[in-house]
């Protein structure tokens, strides 16, 4: 992928008036008062984070106003990784600090498929979290107990999950979209004394109800005690095992005073899942202290949230995003959910919603951006768009094109922050900044206490070279460890077996002369043609731009001792993969990358796998290809779409 000479201008900057009225300049005056230093830069502000990470994150509580007890030591071990110890001595709860504010503020708006619910303000959010927590407690729930939940993004899940922790329970949670097997691969391991289910869900228009599902998961989760049923589609429990309606549960519970456990920085506050597409999903746990401070960091500092303002992220219960929006509480922020399909009734939903509530943070994936570019709306036309400053992708890397539509056809004056981290650390490496320009085609910025480089294969810092994502210092939100991994054999082997006491993402990427970064792909799915590295988005960022195609996948087939690459697609409507439409991805994919990019065969397909957070995977393809099983296939949200890459005749010579 060209970007050092594809244009000169960046395609956005903050005013100067907005730059020094960003918390993040405030953050920059804090460690001057402190330090004595001028910090003329972002870049001079992230070299200083990362050279002092006890000051910097010592700097980052008091700033954000964690609220708990600090502690006399900031960091302990910082040269082990793992094993550094960040607040070994602070108490806090995490529920304490997203409950801050009492008042007649809306906490949350619910949106589902158009249909938007009453908004919760502070004070009632507070109140059903004190009653549901007395329920929990009631039921014997206690710290370290885990706490499920098989629900909609909608304001129950965070109830749930907020009453869970102020106790200082585990919450874990799945979208009501898996199935069963794919909830007890993940419940199973874990053990929850409470699951909060919901009865069923709507998707597209259609109402799905989840009673059989609740019934084989309830019956394969032994050590269950109880099981909280919301009647979102308004069933209700239905003569389920060890069933109690939750709006009885809530009107019954006591009326007193929610109380907070203070429990030490490192205490376990999630646990999170793997994608699973390779085996049984593993298990990440993940600390209050180190979910709480990262994504404050990442709230008030990246994205300048300030109290009272709107964030909106589009996400289910089953992927990360869900977690990092909930904390959006913490800075004071109102949350706007949605549940549902981004595309139903029509792709106008989301872009209505901005308007209704007033977003001024919103965040999508790379693939609704470019389905909206596809759909021929043009919200710029069509909406106001007023009050959102702020655009977040993740998912999957951003493509040039997409920046060009985001600015043209959506919104010319925005910070557009593409932003790429994982489940694995709760939260980002690379993110936006309101100080910085956005260069087309790039992440704008290292997160602040990141210490990230890209590294080639004999473990040296490349610049404008691709390679290997690491982190080469400890930071708060590295997971405490696996469950049931009690030596750690696991959790090292994940992220520190390629380079000692470094850790090593999984991600192909590549720090541009900007200083921004762009991610290439994930190592994993990485091509090899004649042993040239090439990254899978890099290919797809040239054959998406074509309106004839709506989605691509690549992968390496193994073919008379090298590695050939093969390209399918699926063909919008109305359009046939034909000799003259293979002749145009190819010559697309030679000007806009390389020859070395383009494959050797492509190949029409009707439907590409993807997991339930939505990301297309290409391992579980490329076994398929190679004739061998994919061993979990309740991973995707579409399994049965496995079969049309079995014994293709195409591939066979």
């Amino acid at each position: 992928m060209q970007h050092d000479n594809r244009q000169e201008q960046p395609l956005w900057a903050p005013s100067a008036q907005a730059a020094a009225a960003s918390n993040m300049m405030a953050f920059i005056g804090l460690v001057k008062e402190r330090h004595g230093l001028s910090l003329a830069s972002y870049d001079a502000l992230h070299g200083w984070s990362v050279a002092n990470p006890e000051l910097f994150w010592d700097a980052v509580w008091d700033f954000t106003g964690v609220i708990g007890d600090k502690g006399a030591r900031i960091l302990t071990g910082a040269e082990k990784m793992p094993g550094a110890g960040f607040f070994p001595d602070a108490r806090l709860n995490f529920a304490e600090n997203l409950l801050r504010g009492e008042g007649s503020e809306i906490a949350l708006h619910f949106n589902n498929e158009g249909e938007r619910r009453e908004p919760l303000t502070r004070a009632t959010l507070r109140r059903d979290v004190a009653r549901f927590a007395s329920v929990l407690k009631s039921w014997g729930v206690k710290e370290g107990d885990r706490v499920a939940a098989f629900m909609p993004n909608c304001p129950e899940t965070i109830i749930a999950m907020l009453a869970a922790a102020s106790i200082g329970a585990v919450f874990s949670s799945c979208s009501p979209d898996f199935g069963a097997k794919g909830v007890l691969d993940r419940f199973g391991q874990i053990a929850p004394k409470v699951l909060v289910a919901c009865d069923g869900y709507r998707y597209a228009g259609k109402v799905l109800p989840a009673h059989d599902k609740l019934a084989e998961i309830v019956a394969g989760l032994p050590g269950l005690e109880h099981l909280a049923v919301v009647p979102f589609i308004g069933e209700g429990p239905k003569g389920l095992a060890k069933a109690h309606d939750w709006n009885a549960l809530l009107a019954a519970a006591p009326e007193g005073e929610l109380s907070f456990a203070r429990l030490p920085f490192a205490h376990p506050l999630y646990i999170m899942y793997s994608s699973g597409t390779t085996g049984i999903p593993k298990c990440i746990v993940h600390s209050a202290g180190g979910t709480l401070l990262q994504h404050l960091k990442e709230h008030r500092l990246h994205c300048d949230l300030k109290p009272g303002e709107t964030l909106f992220y589009f996400t289910t219960c089953g992927w990360m995003m869900w977690n990092w929006l909930v904390s959006g509480l913490a800075a004071g922020a109102t949350l706007a959910l949605y549940d549902g399909s981004p595309f139903h009734p029509s792709a106008r939903v989301l872009f209505d919603y901005i308007g209704a509530v007033k977003i001024g943070v919103f965040g999508t994936s790379a693939k609704f951006i470019d389905a909206v570019k596809k759909s021929g709306l043009k919200p710029r036309k069509t909406h106001d768009l007023s009050s959102m400053r702020m655009i977040l992708s993740t998912g999957s890397p951003l493509v040039p094109e997409s920046f060009d539509f985001v600015y043209e056809d959506i919104k010319s004056d925005v910070a557009l922050c593409s932003i790429s981290g994982g489940t694995d650390i709760i939260s980002c490496f690379v993110l936006g900044s309101p100080l910085l320009p956005v260069w087309r085609g790039e992440i704008q910025a290292k997160g602040l206490g990141m210490a990230v480089e890209v590294w080639d294969d004999e473990g040296r810092p490349v610049t404008g070279e691709k390679g290997e994502l690491v982190c080469t210092r400890p930071f708060p939100s590295m997971p405490i460890g696996f469950w049931n991994d009690a030596d750690g054999a696991k959790y090292r082997a994940a992220y520190f077996e390629r380079f000692p006491g470094v850790w090593c993402h999984g991600d192909f990427a590549e720090i541009t002369p900007h200083g921004g970064i762009v991610i290439h792909g994930r190592s994993d799915a990485t091509l090899n043609p004649g042993g040239v590295r090439i990254g899978t988005a890099e290919i797809y960022a040239q054959v998406e731009q074509l309106p004839e195609v709506q989605e691509a996948l690549a992968i390496g087939q193994e073919w008379q001792g090298d590695v050939r690459v093969v390209l399918f697609v699926v063909m919008r409507e109305g359009h046939a993969l034909d000799e003259a439409m293979e002749r145009r991805i190819r010559e697309r994919i030679r000007s806009g990358a390389s020859p070395r990019h383009v494959p050797a065969k492509i190949v029409a397909v009707a439907d590409i796998p993807r997991t339930k957070s939505g990301k297309i995977t290409e391992l579980a393809v490329r076994d398929i290809v190679h004739g061998r099983e994919v061993k979990n296939r309740e991973a995707l949200a579409n399994p049965e779409a496995l079969a049309l890459y079995r014994d293709l005749p195409e591939l066979q010579a």
